[in-house]
């Protein structure tokens, strides 16, 4: 996402930088950019694998040299250069991404590999086996979340879920919130006005951050009984009355200022820091922001997570990251590619992840062996249970890059709500900027 709403160290941050990036090569086959020289693997001995630059430490790269007998070759994730990369027919043998996200718009260019043949012989990663979340690396050629699986998630969140400082709400005498039943979005935005603490006219305490993604906008219009992304997924429509309910709401939220927002971003530019130094009160984060949150005794005494809220009768609660890997079609070393799969998803990689709590693990057999140790750990992992029915995939359209959708809001809503313009332009707006966006990818696709 361009605008770091909730950005975790690990997974959310490492697509932000590259938005701008992503419209000048939303035109993926054919893009030019310089690459370096022998950017593709030069043997079966090396695995080259495109991630963040400090996905691993020295020791985590050695690790994985000596348990997979490889050179690891890591490349600085860069959508620019991925997409010449792949162009060029020389990609890296794994590349980190968000299922969620991305899935579509790469495999429906012919770009992943199809990865069931590989499931369907491993015995360490069993599609039985895996959690649902992991639809969103599926597409059948028309839709997400059906069709042959093309990543793996290295662990998921429900990212509507919420994280809330008990304290705060103690301070403004506000009722704690249910462990099974959600909040309206009506609701939820009411309760962030009371929590906000203000000085001298300006913010102090954060009543509440939510939403501002295209994401967000699909997750409510979702819950409102709509769809913001056609069937076809050739075009959006902010016009219908779902998606003009999500995007009054959105509107009202920025205009009450009781949280970061495209008007006015969170200084600390995600809510972790904001969140930990008492300066936030509830963050609509999933299962991950605990690995934070745990970390600090005095912090988890005083908060506790939340089922995602909603802004109509139909319960939604989506995966909105999916963050793990995926192998490109053109890959030199798949066979090394898939034992770093079976090793980082299923081996010693997961089991640490899982012991962090950082997320919900990939494989449904591991589940039970989250963290709950502590009061926090326990509350969490039986409101996390109960959430997990109403996961839901969302489908994005193979036709745009995420990050250049999302850079559509940030340029038309910002100015729109500080005019006071009508929910009704703002939707004529929207609908053909990005449809017009989705039109150019469409005929790229064919």
């Amino acid at each position: 996402m361009p605008v770091s709403y909730r950005g975790s160290l690990d997974r959310r941050r490492f697509l932000a930088a590259s938005a701008g990036a992503a419209l000048s090569a939303a035109a993926l086959p054919g893009c030019a950019a310089s690459v370096d020289s022998g950017s593709g693997s030069d043997s079966g001995k090396t695995l080259t694998v495109m991630a963040k630059v400090d996905e691993w430490d020295a020791k985590g790269k050695k690790e994985i040299e000596k348990t997979l007998g490889v050179n690891l070759r890591l490349i600085t994730y860069d959508v620019t250069k991925l997409n010449a990369m792949l162009s060029s027919k020389n990609p890296p043998d794994l590349v980190r991404g968000l299922g969620a996200m991305e899935a579509p718009y790469f495999a429906a260019r012919g770009l992943m590999t199809d990865l069931d043949p590989y499931f369907a012989k491993s015995e360490v990663l069993k599609p039985s086996d895996l959690a649902d979340a992991n639809d969103v690396w599926r597409y059948d050629g028309e839709k997400q979340g059906a069709g042959p699986r093309y990543g793996l998630a290295q662990d998921y969140s429900q990212d509507c879920m919420l994280w809330y400082r008990t304290d705060v709400f103690e301070e403004a005498g506000l009722d704690l919130l249910s462990e099974t039943e959600p909040l309206s979005m009506d609701e939820l935005l009411d309760i962030g006005k009371r929590l906000t603490k203000r000085r001298l006219g300006k913010v102090k305490v954060y009543g509440l951050s939510a939403g501002g993604s295209l994401t967000s906008f699909m997750w409510m219009t979702a819950s409102a009984g709509g769809r913001l992304i056609a069937e076809d997924q050739a075009s959006v429509d902010f016009s219908s009355p779902e998606a003009r309910k999500a995007l009054q709401w959105y509107i009202d939220y920025a205009k009450a200022d009781v949280g970061p927002s495209l008007v006015n971003p969170n200084p600390d530019g995600w809510d972790g820091p904001t969140y930990q130094a008492n300066r936030m009160a509830i963050t609509t984060s999933g299962h991950w922001f605990g690995g934070i949150v745990s970390t600090d005794d005095k912090l988890a005494e005083v908060s506790r997570f939340a089922p995602a809220p909603q802004l109509g009768s139909h319960r939604v609660s989506p995966i909105f990251g999916g963050t793990g890997f995926w192998i490109p079609k053109d890959a030199n070393n798949k066979e090394a590619a898939w034992k770093f799969f079976e090793w980082y998803f299923a081996g010693a990689p997961a089991k640490r992840r899982l012991d962090g709590g950082w997320g919900l693990p990939t494989l449904n057999s591991m589940r039970p062996k989250l963290p709950q140790k502590t009061a926090l750990q326990k509350q969490a992992y039986a409101v996390q249970e109960k959430e997990l029915p109403y996961i839901s995939v969302l489908p994005v359209s193979p036709y745009a890059q995420i990050d250049a959708l999302n850079a559509i809001l940030t340029k038309v809503l910002p100015d729109a709500i500080k005019s006071g313009t009508a929910v009704g332009k703002v939707a004529d707006a929207l609908n053909s900027r990005m449809n017009e966006q989705l039109a150019r990818g469409k005929e790229l696709v064919g």
